[in-house]
């Protein structure tokens, strides 16, 4: 029986593998030198993030996060970086009526910018929104 293949062949074959896997090499090296827009989350965000928390209009369940948070058994950047994602608490809070947070966790995570993820939102009670004789959220009954 003779291989299907000629020397010259064969070797052409190994030479594009090699070839192919140094364009991955070179790609992947790039790739760890890109840097994320994202610079994170600063201070002001995090004092932002708790006084919506501690606010009126808040779930239930993130006051419950916030107490903790005040009281010392975390802090926001645990729960930003995810380093406090397996607690329950955190994960009640992400889960209650709060879809958006879910949705920009994610995309955070993802290494999404912040300030992007948060003007992709939806616009903030009283927002910042540059025409106040607009209603910032239609509903379907609105048309």
């Amino acid at each position: 029986m003779t291989f299907p293949y000629d020397r010259a062949r064969l070797d052409g074959l190994v030479a594009d593998v090699e070839a192919r896997m140094a364009a991955v090499e070179r790609t992947a090296r790039e790739a760890s030198r890109v840097q994320l827009r994202s610079r994170g989350l600063t201070q002001a965000d995090f004092a932002e993030i708790s006084r919506f928390a501690n606010s009126p209009g808040a779930p239930r369940e993130l006051k419950e996060l916030a107490r903790r948070v005040d009281a010392g058994e975390m802090s926001w950047e645990d729960v930003a970086s995810g380093r406090a994602v397996d607690d329950e608490g955190v994960q009640r809070a992400l889960q209650a009526g709060v879809p958006d947070l879910r949705r920009a966790y994610t995309a955070i995570q993802e290494g999404d910018d912040p300030e992007d993820v948060v003007s992709a939102g939806s616009p903030r009670p009283g927002g910042r929104g540059d025409d106040d004789d607009e209603p910032g959220r239609f509903t379907e009954d609105a048309w």
